[in-house]
């Protein structure tokens, strides 16, 4: 059996497809194939059109109607167009990817499929690389019968009436065994990998655990770098980091822990949720989160509901947290007409209206600054300080009189 191999897609051409639903309108959509387009981008392809199509809900068969399928089959088929990938942005059925490649004769790929090869390119460390391979082969037991539909062969004509059994079919038995053995092995690694990672936590002292968590290419390592005054990798990319990084910072006389995790997004695949459980646990045994927010992103309300529901699947415990809005130097918004009477939407809403709004409850609880403009940075330390001392002071009481006595010096 040939190993999960990730694709080479440097410079690739592809189109995308998304569905508008009752439940996904059109600008919704558009938004989700923005997102699509930038892992695209992040994975070396090139996204050179777009399909959508209004549907009650995705076709079982094709994910989309017939016509809809013969006009990307026509745009795909025209060789100046040069395009080899078709991309859509839901998860697809193994029924599904098989059609739709019979159809249009090119490589056909989803929204995970496409996640789990950023991730697989991007994992550095054997921990990482050990999760992806198994959310790899957990996306592709299921789908396996796609892959030898050119080996199948039925016939009719075996004793007793019996079907006789195609070398397609014999290899697939024997692939999923393999794969399914691959990942009893992968979950082993993982186990031992994690029991070493517990010790390395229990070797870190009775210090504060802080974890920076958010929706992806929201700037927390480039806040990680600020906080920790070390280098930590950061660029304009989906899924920047894998590995959770942990520095010991110190803001005053207090010494804690930082660590950065994976960021979020949405429709993440449920087979990266459930190998990178351990990765995250940094988040399940931090004592204060960091959520950092895009706030300059359209759509940063619905980003931070993806990370506070991803949150909960991964901890059920409500901790302490502090949500910065970060990227505020890029925040801009349209200022209406004083004649135009209609409604604001979102787009009309300048910063400081939107303190006024649902962000004014939050009261010390948020901060709004630019990681990479250095602003408010002093603002938000002195935060963080307040939250963590009072975390501190709670586990080690005796310490108060400590505090007290560095702050009137």
């Amino acid at each position: 059996m040939k190993e999960f191999i990730i694709t080479n897609t440097e410079s690739e051409k592809a189109v995308l497809v998304g569905i508008i639903t009752p439940g996904q309108s059109e600008e919704k959509a558009k938004e989700y194939l923005d997102e699509l387009d930038f892992l695209a981008g992040t994975a070396g392809i090139q996204a050179v059109k777009r399909f959508t199509q209004r549907l009650e809900k995705p076709h079982s068969v094709t994910f989309v109607g017939a016509g809809k399928l013969d006009e990307i089959k026509q745009f795909t088929e025209n060789e100046e167009n040069e395009i080899g990938l078709v991309i859509f942005d839901d998860e697809l059925s193994p029924k599904q990817l098989r059609n739709l490649e019979a159809a249009l004769k090119v490589r056909i790929m989803d929204r995970t499929g496409l996640i789990l090869d950023i991730f697989a390119a991007r994992a550095q460390t054997a921990h990482a690389k050990t999760q992806v391979e198994l959310a790899q082969y957990n996306y592709m037991l299921p789908r396996l019968k796609r892959l030898w539909t050119h080996l199948e062969r039925q016939s009719g004509g075996g004793s007793g009436g019996f079907r006789m059994r195609g070398p397609g079919e014999t290899q697939l038995e024997t692939d999923r065994r393999i794969i399914l053995n691959k990942i009893a092995l992968l979950k082993e690694d993982l186990k031992e990998i994690d029991k070493q990672k517990a010790n390395q936590r229990k070797n870190r002292g009775k210090l504060v655990r802080v974890a920076l968590v958010g929706y992806t290419n929201v700037g927390k390592s480039t806040l990680m770098t600020l906080l920790s005054k070390s280098e930590v990798f950061a660029e304009n990319k989906l899924f920047a980091t894998l590995d959770t990084t942990v520095r010991k910072v110190t803001i005053e006389n207090l010494a804690f822990l930082l660590s950065d995790t994976v960021g979020f997004i949405r429709k993440l695949p449920t087979e990266l949720i459930e190998s990178f459980k351990s990765t995250l646990d940094e988040v399940r045994e931090a004592d204060l989160l960091i959520h950092v927010v895009d706030i300059s992103h359209p759509a940063f309300e619905e980003q931070i509901d993806v990370v506070t529901q991803t949150l909960n699947e991964i901890t059920k415990e409500v901790k302490p947290a502090i949500i910065v809005f970060n990227k505020m130097d890029s925040f801009s918004y349209i200022e209406k007409e004083s004649d135009d009477l209609t409604p604001k939407t979102r787009k009309n809403i300048s910063l400081e209206e939107l303190k006024q709004t649902w962000m004014n409850k939050l009261h010390e609880n948020c901060v709004f600054i630019s990681a990479k403009e250095k602003q408010n940075i002093e603002e938000l330390k002195s935060l963080m300080y307040q939250k963590i001392r009072e975390i501190h002071v709670q586990r080690f009481p005796y310490n108060d009189f400590l505090y007290q006595n560095y702050e009137e010096e």
